[in-house]
């Protein structure tokens, strides 16, 4: 039982093999696709892929590579995905890690083994074959990803039974072709909603945009550069506040008001909420390729009633009203995910379950895979006894003051129960080693 599992070959996973490879800690990763890279693979056969075939990255190059491997330097500012799948394929490669990943094969339980107290049972079923078997594990890694099971709107929308278009979630969007001459609307503010609606309009009749609130939409350079290379600069290291107020600053002098493009005065200040990146969504809404609606009210055959009393014959309505964590192979009661929250100490560790850590189960202001990289460093240093965890209630007093400071920092949203700010959860990720680092000398 020497053994840890890593359950997901996709961004996280990848590097979670990585880390331990390197410090000589064996391992079996499981992955349900035929091949890495989880939701950067466009058309994953694992069918939990959201990439659409426009998708670019919206965090810079710098920032979302790993710092065992740099990403290659003849890449643009932001990759396109097929870039990027191409950057994780020559990871593996480089490293070695293919051959000890198990494709096509599905995780379907994971359960404390003889009581919680002798590792962890894992059992896997064979895409192919349909062959199950259970295998004992000293830890489990959960690296499945958060981006792929669609939520729908919460409560569905009235008349959303009897509308006569099509309605779909942005997670099976692909490609703009099908919505040709098609009166399409887009539902949401997110970076998804942001990208569809640019895509459709060049090819729709109508696009419309709608939103329940507003948001600040940030331009993916500023000042001729990426606009998150600040995090690795001195700035990244200021307060929030002042932060905050250098965000704000800088989109009035650059964009101006969000209003002015028609879109509805964000209910929050800037980093309240996970930004919304776009290069080309003023512009379209500048040039009227694309029009702003309030929230649907109720849909009605093949028309939509919005809040402000107006109503639009539709075609197409694509939900861009993100996703639900699932972990589906833990037993109900084991692990919770309910309403998007699992408390986790450090945004790792399960503190009812020794053995068991999270990976990239984290919604960053910035890109996951330099974090998962080091949540999985830490995680290491945890399995090879280079560190030790504080008590359960000192971990359970951290996860409540967690929840304290994102209650007051972001708006109330199932999208925020997992976001950190990239350089700040790296530093604390930092201290914890050092920390655990102590506590493992004792």
């Amino acid at each position: 039982m020497d053994k840890v599992c890593i359950i997901g070959a996709g961004s996280s996973g990848i590097t979670s093999c990585q880390v331990l490879q390197a410090r000589g800690i064996p391992y079996d990763c499981y992955e349900a696709g035929s091949d890495i890279g989880g939701n950067w693979r466009y058309l994953n056969d694992n069918g939990m892929s959201s990439a659409y075939k426009s998708l670019h990255i919206n965090t810079c190059r710098d920032v979302m590579e790993y710092a065992a491997y740099p990403m290659p330097k003849t890449y643009p500012d932001f990759p396109s995905h097929f870039q990027i799948i191409e950057y994780f394929d020559d990871y593996v490669d480089d490293f070695g890690l293919r051959e000890t990943i198990t494709f096509r094969t599905e995780v379907t339980n994971v359960e404390p083994a003889d009581g919680g107290d002798a590792g962890w049972d894992v059992t896997v079923r064979s895409r192919d074959t349909g062959d199950e078997r259970t295998t004992r594990y000293r830890a489990v890694l959960v690296a499945n990803g958060h981006h792929w099971s669609p939520r729908d709107p919460e409560p569905p929308f009235p008349g959303a039974d009897t509308f006569t278009g099509e309605q779909l979630h942005s997670h099976y969007y692909k490609t703009p072709e099908p919505y040709a001459d098609k009166r399409v609307l887009v539902l949401g503010i997110g970076n998804s909603a942001c990208d569809i609606a640019v895509d459709t309009c060049r090819v729709a009749e109508r696009t419309f945009l709608a939103m329940r609130r507003g948001a600040y939409v940030l331009p993916k350079f500023q000042f001729g550069q990426p606009f998150d290379k600040l995090v690795k600069t001195p700035l990244g290291r200021l307060p929030f506040k002042v932060q905050q107020m250098f965000t704000r600053v800088t989109l009035r002098v650059v964009q101006g008001k969000m209003t002015e493009y028609g879109l509805p005065e964000p209910d929050h200040k800037p980093l309240e909420a996970h930004p919304t990146v776009s290069a080309d969504l003023l512009n379209r809404l500048g040039h009227g390729d694309i029009a702003v609606k309030p929230n649907i009210e109720r849909l009605d055959g093949g028309k939509v009633h919005f809040a402000d009393g107006s109503a639009e014959q539709i075609d197409s309505i694509i939900y861009c009203t993100g996703y639900q964590i699932r972990l589906p192979f833990f037993q109900p009661g084991l692990v919770s995910a309910e309403d998007n929250r699992v408390e986790l100490y450090r945004r790792v560790v399960d503190p009812a379950h020794p053995g068991l850590y999270f990976v990239g189960l984290v919604q960053p202001l910035g890109a996951i895979m330099p974090i998962a990289e080091t949540q999985s460093q830490w995680i290491a240093d945890l399995l090879d006894g280079t560190a030790a965890l504080p008590s359960e209630p000192e971990m359970r007093r951290s996860i409540a003051d967690y929840e304290r400071k994102q209650a007051r920092r972001y708006i109330a949203s199932k999208r925020h129960t997992i976001q950190v700010d990239f350089r700040a959860y790296l530093t604390e990720l930092a201290r914890e080693r050092r920390a655990g680092a102590r506590r493992g000398h004792r």
